[in-house]
This record gives C-alpha cells, structure tokens and sequence, in this order.
C-alpha cells in the first residue's frame, strides 16, 4: 500500500491546512493582466486529468461515484472547445467523506499554480459572509468579484464551502453566470467552474446506503438515480442551505449532484494506510487497529458507518505513534 501510493504526485492530509490558508488568495498579476489582452490565454490552467484519475483513484476511499462523476462531467467540459454554460457540480454527503478533499484536487490538477493560482477562488461562510445583516452588501461584493474575475481569466474555479451554513439570498446573485447565456455583464464567463459543496443530502444518502447493506445489495450498485432525488429533495425542504429559493435549483443550472457515499471500517483502514505513506511510514498493524478502536461507527445497532469519516484520521494517527 505504501509504494502503491506514491505512484501519484504526493497529495496528503495537509491539503485541508493549504486550503484554508489559500482561501482567499486571488490577486491581480502580470500573467493575469497578459491574459486579459490574449484571446488565446488561459492564464496557468493546465488541466492534467490523468494525474487527477490516478490520485483519485488511490486516495479517495468508498467513493466510486463521486469519482465517476466528477471525472466524466470534466472530461465532457474539457473536450468542448466552445462550451454553452460554465460547469457547475454541487457535491453532497456525510462529514469525511471527501467533499473538501475532490475540491481541493481539482483545484491541484486543474491549475498550473494548483490552490496558489490567482484564479482559484475559495469562499467559505464563516470568513467570507458571516454578518446575515450585512446580505446586501455580500451580495454587490459577490457579483462584482466574480464579474471582475471571469474578466481576468474566462478559466477561473470558484468553490464555495458549507453551503447548508450560507444565509439564503446570497447565492441568487450567481444565477445569471450558471445558465446558457453567451454573455453576462460584458464578461465571457462560459469556461468557468462552479462547485458548491454541502453536507445536506448526508442522512438520506446514508439511509440509501443502510437499506442497500441491509438488503445485501453491493456498494457499486448504488447509482445517482436513486440519490439524486433524495439529495434534491434535502436540499429544496432546507431553508437554511444557501440554494433556497435561489432559482439555481428550480432552473436546472446544477449540472452533476454528485454524491457522497458513509464510510465503512475497510475505508478508514484505507485511509489510515495512505496517511501512514504519506508520512513516509511503514503500515503498523498496532496504529491501524488502535486508529478504527477509536473511531465511532452508526447506527447503534450494525455499527457500520464511521460518524467522522476520515476526518480525524490524521490527528490519531499522531497520537497513536
């Protein structure tokens, strides 16, 4: 396991400290500015899609479809020299998953500067919109950095955190940028990439896969036609999820939910393995045992799902060395 992992470019558990330290790192530069006047340009996008199969591949555990669609909506995007409507996944599932996770490498994979690049742009609500009376002014700032942005570089990412944390209203200003459109506000924004990433959707795509283990259906045979509707439905009755009555639903502007699926015991050994590589380490049965004898499973009953995922994974490990 060990050698298999560092088949990929090294990409560990210290991706969620880079993420939230680059969270709101987008500047103006020269290579911006030069992009700006080439028609041709598009900034340090440098998609290695490749390199994003093998990693995901490797180190994102329990997640067939996630990985599946994530994958082939890229691969459409991409191969369209002239796309009609930026790419747009909302991404759905329980704590640990690898929501943060997917985000943060497309952003590695996408991005000659990966989460440095000036055209990455992370938003989170708790740093970026944490005052609701202040909405109105959120709401300007928003629309006006994205316009300004999609100006700079048609090639730009946007992610937006916690979306069941986001005050209702905000995201409506992005309506106009999701669509068909040719043009919105004079900027060229067909090219971009939106992901709103959640936890809504988490319970039913847990109790999807609970009725599945129960009726002794394998995991794979789970597929986003089951899902999809459940998750659309979590996120419709939850006012506080920052698609309420934002119209982004009710227009069909989302083009994958991609769903998350709860982590059983085999997949957080997987992720204690890859940690352990990651460090450089050999596997110690002892700290991989001692890792899943500290980890809480659900229900009560089967004990089957992990309650953090693989969250927590890295911090015990560290304590149990």
């Amino acid at each position: 396991m060990a050698a298999a992992t560092r088949s990929c470019r090294p990409w560990g558990s210290l991706l969620g400290l880079i993420w939230l330290v680059s969270a709101a790192a987008a500047s103006w530069d020269l290579t911006s500015l030069r992009c700006n006047f080439g028609s041709f340009c598009e900034c340090d996008f440098r998609p290695d899609l490749q390199g994003l199969e093998c990693d995901l591949a490797q180190h994102l555990a329990g997640q067939h479809l996630a990985r599946a669609l994530v994958v082939k909506a890229l691969k459409a995007f991409l191969r369209d020299p002239a796309p009609t409507k930026p790419l747009v996944l909302s991404l759905h599932g329980w704590t640990g998953t690898g929501k943060s996770y997917v985000s943060s490498l497309l952003a590695h994979y996408l991005f000659r500067d990966g989460l440095r690049s000036p055209h990455v742009h992370h938003f989170s609500p708790v740093i970026h919109f944490p005052h609701p009376s202040h909405m109105e002014r959120y709401k300007k700032d928003l629309k006006s950095w994205v316009q300004g942005n999609l100006t700079v570089c048609s090639r730009s990412l946007f992610l937006f955190d916690e979306m069941d944390k986001l005050a209702p209203g905000l995201i409506e200003v992005l309506r106009p940028f999701l669509g068909s459109s040719w043009v919105v506000y004079g900027t060229n924004y067909r090219k971009a990439i939106f992901i709103f990433i959640s936890n809504t959707g988490g319970e039913q795509i847990n109790q999807v896969v609970l009725e599945a283990w129960r009726s002794r259906r394998e995991r794979e045979e789970i597929g986003l036609q089951e899902l999809g509707p459940v998750i659309s439905q979590a996120v419709l009755d939850n006012p506080h999820h920052g698609f309420w009555r934002s119209g982004i639903m009710e227009e069909h502007l989302l083009d994958v939910l991609v769903p998350f699926l709860p982590l059983q015991r085999h997949h957080v050994r997987h992720c204690v393995l890859n940690e352990l590589a990651q460090l450089g380490l050999e596997p110690r049965d002892e700290v991989v045992q001692a890792v899943l004898d500290s980890t809480t499973f659900f229900p009560e009953d089967e004990q089957l799902f992990s309650s953090n995922g693989c969250k927590t994974v890295a911090s015990r490990i560290a304590f149990f060395l």
